[in-house]
């Protein structure tokens, strides 16, 4: 984990997990915390070796390796704040096994530290639009796709994006990535290219001055996942699981475990509703299956 330096306000620690970090008039705020308490006690040593204040945390979403840290900074007394739709997951984080797992009580397996965090009280919910914490002035952005109540944050003409994108080795990486939403994904993609930032900092990658071709990477990949699925339901009635799998196999995809076969068959409905909801597609019951259609 480094921390670096991008402007006069601005920092990330860059990490598998990318952190924010700004500064204005001796305050210091945190965006996101990484993973578990590890991760951020990492932060806090290297704020205190370049002698860097914290006050307070906003936190993007309510995904693990964001919010995982988040209770250990409770403790030490900084002020948090996250969207209001992620700060009910963060303080009620068995939600996301219990949603991966079809609303039932979630198996063993799914209850570990990359799906679950540690619960955690958010001090104040934000909704999008100009933010005013302490001596910071910032502007709190909906990027809905990733997660369903994302935020993105601008401050000093830098976008700290979250996983609202992903840099483009990340992209090769994980093949298909976790989304929750692909029309949104889309549009959220479409509204970052149009803003007006000296650069921008996802999640997962370094920070770009010029972002335009990891955003049209990103957009080409969910476009070609979009029609990779059209192609497996041909003209005939297919299977929900059975293209499932297909759709694995082709992008080379073993999932490994249960949680990751899982986050897998999330993206792959989120592609699945926008063609449906786009009239390309149909989703039918029939006899105790699903079954997908032209």
């Amino acid at each position: 984990m480094e921390l670096r330096k991008i402007n006069e306000n601005c920092y990330y620690f860059s990490s598998a997990v990318n952190a924010g970090y700004i500064l204005n008039e001796g305050e210091g705020m945190l965006i996101d915390t990484g993973i578990d308490d590890s991760s951020i006690k990492k932060m806090l040593k290297i704020l205190l070796q370049e002698n860097l204040p914290l006050d307070y945390c906003i936190i993007t979403h309510a995904h693990t390796d964001h919010f995982g840290g988040a209770s250990y900074l409770k403790k030490k007394g900084i002020k948090l704040f996250a969207p209001v739709f992620e700060k009910a997951i963060m303080e009620n984080p068995l939600l996301e096994p219990v949603y991966l797992w079809n609303g039932a009580f979630p198996l063993k397996e799914l209850r570990n530290k990359f799906l679950e965090g540690k619960p955690v009280e958010i001090d104040e919910w934000f909704s999008p639009g100009e933010m005013k914490v302490g001596a910071f002035k910032l502007e709190a952005l909906h990027l809905p796709g990733h997660s369903i109540g994302q935020a993105g944050i601008v401050y000093n003409d830098i976008l700290f994006a979250a996983d609202s994108y992903f840099g483009q080795e990340a992209l090769e990486k994980h093949i298909v990535p976790f989304i929750t939403d692909a029309q949104r994904t889309i549009e959220t993609l479409e509204r970052i290219m149009s803003l007006s930032v000296e650069g921008a900092v996802p999640g997962h990658g370094e920070l770009e001055r010029d972002i335009t071709a990891t955003i049209e990477a990103n957009i080409s990949l969910h476009n070609k996942l979009l029609g990779q699925i059209i192609d497996i339901a041909g003209n005939s009635k297919r299977d929900f699981d059975c293209m499932l799998k297909e759709f694995l196999d082709l992008n080379g995809i073993d999932a490994g475990s249960l949680g990751q076969y899982l986050l897998y068959r999330t993206s792959f409905t989120a592609y699945l509703t926008k063609l449906v909801s786009d009239g390309i597609l149909k989703v039918t019951l029939e006899k105790n299956k699903i079954y997908i259609s032209k």
